[in-house]
This record gives structure tokens, sequence and C-alpha cells, in this order.
């Protein structure tokens, strides 16, 4: 296998949601308790991850209205979370998801400084937005912010963010985030977190490429990996930066086995349970756009085309922007190659990991697409709280490190320093 040009990077996400197993399984812990996500933090920090974050939501999921309970696990506010597990790691960045559509930069600044200063210099963070009128209710802003400005609000809060931790008076009236003030906490240790962004569209891409150090990733398979590579690279030259400042890393889940065989055996369970009957139900109607409660999830697809109605049965998901009968004939097209039924297609669609096999074919697998060039590492995933990381640690992690592609110790203090990024004015290591 060709050589990396350096170690790759490795973070690890904790959903809360989508992955049954990761509350409905016997061996899942508890959703809530410190102990668990404190688990996971040591096991992940033990295994020399670059960082660790959340995901957050800002409403429950309902579905024609009522609360749509696959989905319930816990989901802890993350700055409370990140500021306990700051005192229980020494090394380990801590990721927080925050809102540009409904958080102000003044919150935000403060609370990202706090975190920062508290963890030593291991704070970032995950900048999301939204045009969901469904989740705005919940704010006094409300859903009014339209679709296409919803990067144009985050890219001013972001600046705004940034002249905050930068120190001094800020007067900015332009723009959809206003601030005026000074910020009433220190500047950063790292002069400002690392910021993480994610983004399909090319509003997104040319977003995220603009103001983050790192790109989460949907781009999992390879041909799309390296795809959408080459997209943020020409977006990044695009806003006067190198592609080389920016990381990009994947989501990736991974199953083991002691042979492929038993590996193999194991996604097709874990899929399965991910996905039951009501879960493929729910996923295929959010592409028919109807309700398909009295479907057959274990028959073949619906024969009908679908619709797409003015309000989606299932809220608080991310819908998609692609074309229904475009995404149904593809559908259509693989479960006559592949021999699925309706609910083995959903398991395949959407529960489908990354890497599977043996330890040592999990290790090189993942070596050989950083060494493409598709990605700097990943963000692995789980299907199991809260101790699904405990196996990559013990059974890939020794590997990939005997292999030269990962680290084998921390060498820095801040999460900058991890990811190997340039220092910000101002910061500690800038002085």
């Amino acid at each position: 296998m060709p050589p990396l040009r350096r170690p790759m990077h490795l973070a690890a996400f904790v959903e809360g949601v989508n992955h049954t197993t990761a509350w409905r399984d016997p061996r899942a812990g508890d959703q809530m308790a410190f102990s668990s996500f404190a688990h996971i933090a040591r096991t992940v920090e033990r295994g020399r991850f670059d960082f660790l974050f959340l995901g957050q939501g800002l409403r429950m999921r309902e579905r024609n209205g009522q609360l749509f309970e696959l989905d319930i696990a816990g989901r802890p506010e993350s700055f409370t979370m990140m500021s306990a597990l700051s005192d229980v790691t020494t090394h380990l960045g801590l990721a927080v998801t925050i809102n540009t559509t409904f958080t102000d930069p003044v919150d935000i600044a403060r609370s990202f400084a706090t975190l920062d200063h508290l963890s030593g210099g291991r704070a970032a963070w995950n900048v999301v937005t939204s045009s969901d009128a469904f989740t705005g209710e919940n704010f006094r802003r409300g859903g009014y912010l339209d679709y296409r400005d919803r990067y144009r609000r985050a890219s001013d809060v972001v600046d705004a963010c940034r002249a905050l931790w930068a120190g001094g008076p800020v007067d900015r009236a332009d723009g959809l985030a206003p601030v005026r003030g000074v910020l009433s906490v220190p500047p950063p240790p790292q002069g400002q977190p690392v910021i993480i962004q994610a983004g399909d569209s090319a509003e997104g891409v040319a977003f995220g490429a603009r103001v983050a150090d790192i790109i989460f990733s949907r781009h999992s398979a390879l041909p799309d990996a390296i795809s959408f590579r080459a997209d943020v690279d020409r977006a990044a030259r695009a806003a006067g930066r190198e592609p080389g400042d920016l990381r990009v890393l994947p989501i990736a889940r991974i199953v083991l086995g002691d042979t492929a065989e038993e590996a193999a055996e194991r996604a097709r369970e874990i899929g399965f349970a991910q996905v039951g009957p009501q879960r493929a139900l729910a996923f295929a109607e959010q592409v028919w756009g109807r309700d398909l409660s009295g479907f057959d999830p274990d028959g073949p697809l619906p024969d009908f085309d679908p619709v797409r109605p003015e309000t989606p049965l299932l809220q608080g998901r991310v819908q998609s922007k692609a074309d229904p009968a475009a995404v149904v004939a593809r559908w259509r097209e693989r479960a006559a190659e592949e021999g699925h039924t309706l609910r083995s297609l959903m398991v395949a669609e959407y529960a489908a990991p990354t890497f599977v096999g043996t330890p040592a074919e999990v290790a090189d697998a993942m070596i050989d697409r950083v060494a493409t060039g598709a990605c700097d590492g990943y963000v692995l995933g789980t299907h199991l709280m809260p101790g699904g990381f405990d196996e990559i640690v013990d059974r890939v992690v020794p590997l990939l490190q005997e292999r030269g592609a990962l680290r084998t110790d921390y060498t820095g203090a801040t999460l900058r320093e991890h990811l190997g990024l340039q220092a910000c004015p101002g910061s500690r290591a800038a002085v």
C-alpha cells in the first residue's frame, strides 16, 4: 500500500438517534449517565483519537404529529457534557454542535471561549444550520429564516464570533448577525476553537471551504469520497486557501469479526437490528411522501410513484433535496439487481457499515482510503452505547499504530496541534 503523507486523524461521533441498537441492545448502557460518556471519552483518548463530538437536536422528531419513539434516546446538552468531560480527559478534543440559525454570536463565543479555557485549548465547534420552521417554533426568532439565507447567517455568525474571540470592541451592524460589545471572557487559548462544518450543497461546500478547519463528510464510499474531496479542494482555492488547510473526515462505521465471514454476518445482524420494520417504513415514507404504515416492509417496494407533500410525515429530520422520482427509480433498480425487500434495501441504503472484516483487513482498508487522498481520516460512529468503541480501540488501533498510520501518543496539548493546523493569531502557540 502507498505510504501516508501524515498519520490519519480519528474522531468519535455519538449520535444519540438514528441507530436504535445504541439504546435497545441488551448490552447498551444509560444514554444520559455521565459515566457512559466518560467511558467513551476515556476509551477514544486511550486510542489517541483527535476529538469526540455529540449529535445535537433542538426538537424531538415527530411523525404525523406524534413523537417518533424509535428516536428517543439520550441527547444531553453538549456544552454541559463537554465541560464535564474536560475534567476526565487530558488530550482529547471536545467538539460541540451549535446551530447558527437559532443561537446568537455572543452566546456562542462566550460558551466556546469558556470551554477552551476549561479544557486547556481542546474546544471545537461543529457549525450547523437550519431552515426548518418545525424546529424554529421552539425559538423566539421562529422559523422565519429562508433556506437560501441559512448560510448567509451562518457566515455572519462565524465572522462575528471570530471578531469577539480576537478581543477588543466589536461593532458589526450589518448582516444577519449584528454584534456590538466586548466578549466577557478572555480570548481562547487556541485563539479560536477548531471549526467543523458539514454541507453537501454548493453553498455548504463553499461556506465550509471558507471558514472550516475540518469538513465532516457523509461520503464514505470511495468514488463519492474522491469526488467530494475534489469539490472541497476547488472551493478552498476559490476561497483563497490551500487544500491542505482543511482536514476532510467522512463518517465511517466498522464491524469486526475473527473471520471475514463472521464480520459479514455481524454486519447483517446489526443492520437489521438498526432498521426494524417501523424504521424501514419511516425511511421509505420520506421518499414516497405518503403514509406507508399499512405496507409490508418485508415485501417488495411500493409500485406507485412518490409525491412531495407540503408537510413531511417525519419532521425534525433533515429533508433530502434529491428528486424523489429519481431516488425511487434508483432504489427499484438496486432492489431488482440485488434481490431486496423494502426493509433489506433500507438496511443497505441507511445502515451499511463502511469497513467490514477482520481487524487487519479493516486497518489496511482504512489506510488505503486515506492514501488515495480521498480523506485525512475518519469520524467513527458506533452502533452501541457506550462500549461500541472498545473493540475498535483494542483491536484496530494497535494495527494502525504498528503500520505508522496513527499516532502512538499525543505530541501537543491543543486540538489544533493534534490536527496539525496553524496556530491562530492571539493563541498561546502564536505568542
